[in-house]
Formats: C-alpha cells, structure tokens, sequence
C-alpha cells in the first residue's frame, strides 16, 4: 500500500522501490521510495525549480524525489482508495483552462492564441495535481496507459464541476510496485483502470469542496487567471 505523510506543506507518498511516471518540469520514468505534492507560497515566482525543490524537501526532513507543486494548501488534498489503486488530488481553480468546442465568439487573442497565455507574467498556479498509486507491476507502456486513464477521469470531473477539462498547470504522477502482481493493462475497461477512473473523479471532488467550502467554483471568465484556447486550424486528410 502506498503511505501518505503531510509535514510542513508537504505531502510525501511512499512505496519502497516503486516506478513512476511524472508529467512535472523534470518528468519521465523514475524508481524512487517516495514522491511529493508540495504547496508553494502565494506570489510564488522561482524558477529555478530543483534548488527550491531541493530545499523545501530538506527543510521537511525528506529525500529528494520526484515533486509536483501547487497553490492549494494540504489541508485541501483528499484521497480516495478502491482495490488496488489510491489517488491524492489537490485541486485548485485559479486558472481555469477552456477548450471551447467551436471558436466563433470567444473571447480569447484576436490572433487565435489563448487569452490570458500561461507563460505570461499573470500566470499563478492553481493547479489540480494527482498523484496515483497502484499496487501492481506495470511496465512503462502499461504505466503510461494509467497516467491517460487518470487525466482523462480528471478531465471529465472538472468539465462536470466547472465546465473546464483542467488548468493551465495541471500535473500527474502515477506509481506502481515492480513486485507486485503483474498487470498488463489499465485502460478504462479494466479493473485497475475502472478503480483509478473512479479514485480520480472523487478525489478531485472532494478536493474542490474543501479547497471552496461550498462557494461557486470560478470559471474562465471570473477566475483571475483563466485562459481560453480559441486558436484555428487546418484540417485535412492524411
């Protein structure tokens, strides 16, 4: 079973041994003891990422690993366990990021890219980040289906709850045991693709009721950082 440890806005997601696959700054496939969601101070504009990394893990008394940070505090994460699979979300909805259907009327740049861009000097995270842990052995493509299976539930919870498919900082990391059963898939159809599916969508919920208590989430046009994807493109057959 993976073990969660909260310390100093810190929240440490151990398994002896496991294989991870992160979408953060420094991602990839990575065997490590632990991995980390990591609340940053509001204002927060370092870049220089692996030394802050480096320092909050140190000060907390934590080897460095793997780490996603984001603007929700840790008293908001929440998880959620079914068979296999556990999932920690911190969800946060600052910067909404929207994927409108059609491009006609929307209000994003009048060249076509996103209003609001997450690389402009307005960008503060708000961030939803999963952390998703399986107690099986998955190789790296099974690991990888996983990590699709558990943004694509995150995606469909956050257009349930707030009309969006995520934020512009969303990020993930998914876990196995290289000593566990072996399991070679984990698409939707599957057992351990259903438990994540399901861990995913009520983790995050209950992540946003305790990170807004109640209040209306915000949506792109009231969130202070919202973007909308209003780009054009062309379409053709291959």
């Amino acid at each position: 079973m993976f073990e969660t440890t909260v310390r100093d806005g810190i929240c440490r997601i151990r398994r002896d041994g496991a294989r991870w696959l992160s979408t953060a700054w420094d991602g990839g496939y990575r065997t490590a003891d632990a991995v980390y969601n990591v609340t940053v101070p509001e204002g927060f504009e370092r870049t220089d990422l692996d030394a802050y990394r480096a320092e909050r893990l140190s000060a907390a008394g934590f080897p460095v690993g793997p780490t996603l940070l984001t603007g929700v505090h840790m008293e908001h994460a929440r998880c959620a366990r079914c068979g296999p699979v556990s999932v920690l979300a911190t969800a946060g909805l600052s910067n909404p990021a929207a994927l409108p259907m059609s491009v006609e009327g929307t209000s994003g740049g009048s060249d076509g890219t996103a209003s609001k861009p997450g690389d402009s000097p307005d960008w503060r995270p708000g961030t939803v980040n999963l952390v998703v842990g399986v107690d099986r052995a998955l190789d790296d493509g099974t690991l990888a289906t996983l990590l699709a299976t558990a943004v694509e539930a995150k995606a469909a919870t956050l257009l349930d709850a707030a009309g969006v498919p995520g934020t512009t900082s969303d990020a993930a990391i998914v876990g196995c045991d290289p000593a566990a059963e072996s399991a070679p898939f984990a698409g939707s159809a599957t057992e351990l693709g259903a438990a994540a599916r399901a861990c995913v969508r009520d983790a995050v919920r209950a992540s946003l009721v305790a990170r807004y208590d109640g209040d209306a989430l915000p949506t792109v046009e009231d969130a202070a950082y919202g973007v909308v994807t209003d780009r054009e493109t062309d379409v053709s057959e291959p």
